[in-house]
């Protein structure tokens, strides 16, 4: 993989927050993996990137990321019809022996 000369003020504004849901734990549990919310124009470099940049005390390393393109849902407000946003979904699976430490998550995006 080629480095690429990321600015690191984009790096801390691509991970929006860690998406928990029970298929999410569930995933973390067996494979090793976590979901996050993304800004939806990042690349899967940058995604690596900026995990490792944030867990970068932990020594996480990322093996693979899936990035996959939500579509927003139709909703009714009263009698009126909108949208809600499309957003970006990326799944992190991590070494074997690593796993993401989430107790000081805002620690970290705020120290940064």
């Amino acid at each position: 993989m080629t480095n690429f000369n990321i600015n690191h003020e984009r790096l801390l504004k691509i991970i929006l927050a860690p998406y928990v849901s029970e298929k999410a734990t569930f995933l973390g549990e067996k494979n090793n993996q976590a979901i996050f919310r993304v800004s939806s124009n990042a690349t899967k470099i940058e995604i690596k990137t900026a995990i490792e940049l944030l867990w970068k005390e932990q020594k996480i390393e990322v093996t693979r990321i899936q990035t996959i393109n939500v579509k927003g849902k139709r909703k009714r407000f009263g009698r009126f019809q909108g949208y809600r946003s499309d957003w970006k979904k990326a799944i992190i699976s991590t070494k074997n022996n690593q796993e993401l430490n989430f107790t000081n998550f805002a620690n970290l995006v705020e120290a940064k």
